[in-house]
């Protein structure tokens, strides 16, 4: 559920960030790199491909191995904002590549979903549209958990999936922290997480061996800081706030279908 929103910002370092978005090295006859969230110097997940009829993809990759988080904030964050918080965006912004940003907040109901077990994306929804992976014979496989939060309708040929995916998987959060994140969260839906995002549009070029043939609109938030609060969440069944600081410059969509995310996210939940 939508909490507020505000008009795009200007954000971000013009050097060095401490996440970027990159292509990888063109092969011979290709027209185009992969397609890259970098922490640092190590790409940290490969992301869907430029062509826009790729299936969606988010996949964790040896370079996600830290989160982001920003101690002098985590009473704040822990406590929750009200409202976009300037400052927070402002801290955050500076982990970011120089670009246009929209901050989101919303209110969000997480679920943790394992690869190939019930709930996942890549080996239902997916499968349905794009059937499996032509050379494996297998759904993608995003090599990691990630949460599941929302989704809804966009038209009778597009369907919004939202996610949220850790920058290291549950495993490694501290369970102690876990556990006070869950006392606080038994009390107030409130606490914040933090998040870089990305609107990848896809949809096969052809219906030609699809079941279910429509674009899929993958939003998906990469989390800079609430790891131990979105697996307290999820395993409570509570909600919890997220501020997500959404890429413009760096997501498969262009700007009119950009501008209707807020609307969406205030839409109810509809399955496809």
């Amino acid at each position: 559920m939508l909490i507020e929103t505000r008009d795009p910002l200007l954000l971000g370092r013009e050097s060095e960030p401490a996440l970027n978005f990159k292509q990888g090295d063109i092969d011979q006859g290709a027209w185009a790199g992969q397609r890259f969230l970098w922490i640092e110097d190590r790409p940290a997940f490969e992301l869907s491909f430029w062509c826009g009829t790729c299936p969606f993809l988010f996949k964790r990759l040896e370079g996600a191995s830290r989160t982001l988080s920003i101690p002098e904030l985590a009473d704040r964050l822990a406590v929750g904002i009200a409202g976009i918080d300037v400052e927070v965006v402002s801290a955050f912004a500076d982990l970011l590549p120089s670009g246009l940003y929209q901050p989101l907040l919303t209110t969000i109901e997480p679920k943790l979903v394992f690869p190939m077990k019930p709930g996942d994306y890549f080996a239902d929804e997916q499968v349905a549209t794009w059937n499996v992976e032509r050379f494996w014979g297998l759904p993608q496989y995003p090599q990691t958990p990630y949460y599941r939060t929302f989704e809804t309708a966009v038209s009778r040929d597009a369907h919004l999936y939202e996610f949220v995916v850790p920058m290291v998987p549950p495993n490694w959060n501290d369970l102690m922290r876990v556990a006070a994140m869950a006392n606080q969260l038994a009390h107030s839906g409130k606490p914040t997480a933090v998040a870089v995002s990305t609107l990848d549009v896809c949809g096969p070029a052809m219906s030609v061996g699809t079941r279910d043939f429509y674009q899929h609109w993958g939003l998906t938030h990469f989390l800079l800081d609430g790891h131990h609060k979105l697996q307290a969440a999820a395993e409570l069944g509570v909600p919890l706030q997220l501020l997500s600081l959404l890429a413009i410059d760096f997501s498969l969509a262009d700007i009119d279908q950009i501008r209707k995310i807020p609307q969406l996210l205030d839409q109810r939940t509809a399955t496809r």
